[in-house]
């Protein structure tokens, strides 16, 4: 944030400002301080309103909005651990449905929590979801 202010660099500034906000405001909610992985759930959660707003600016043609929501993503990104590869995700859920035993659609719970801690801010969660119903209903 410091080099953001010393760079005059408005639009990071911003950006970082929102991120910090978000924060402090769970924190006032919960009346403790957040530990690292509550704040990857914070930043996924950012990540994806971003993600949805920008399709909506694009659909409704305002690019001048989408832009800022690009941006944004961008500077959230940096503050997130690197994603994961689909390779990586693939692996992880073909190992997930065998610990879990699972063989139907009824099994998707389970194996969605066990997938969860170790996918959480590293990957869309409804990708993820979605290849695990293509691989329980097939």
């Amino acid at each position: 944030m410091k080099a953001a202010l010393k760079a005059a660099d408005k639009p990071r500034l911003s950006a970082l400002r929102l991120i910090l906000s978000e924060i402090k405001q769970r924190e006032v909610d919960t009346r403790e301080e957040l530990s690292d992985n509550a704040i990857q759930v914070i930043l996924e959660k950012m990540t994806k309103q971003r993600r949805d707003s920008l399709k909506q600016f694009i659909s409704a043609n305002r690019q001048d909005l989408a832009a800022i929501e690009q941006f944004e993503l961008e500077v959230i990104s940096e503050y997130q651990p690197e994603a994961l590869t689909q390779s990586e995700i693939d692996d992880l859920i073909e190992a997930a449905i065998r610990n879990e035993s699972a063989s139907s659609m009824r099994d998707m719970g389970k194996v969605m929590a066990s997938l969860k801690p170790k996918i959480q801010g590293r990957a869309d969660m409804s990708l993820v979801s979605s290849s695990i119903k293509a691989r329980l209903s097939s």
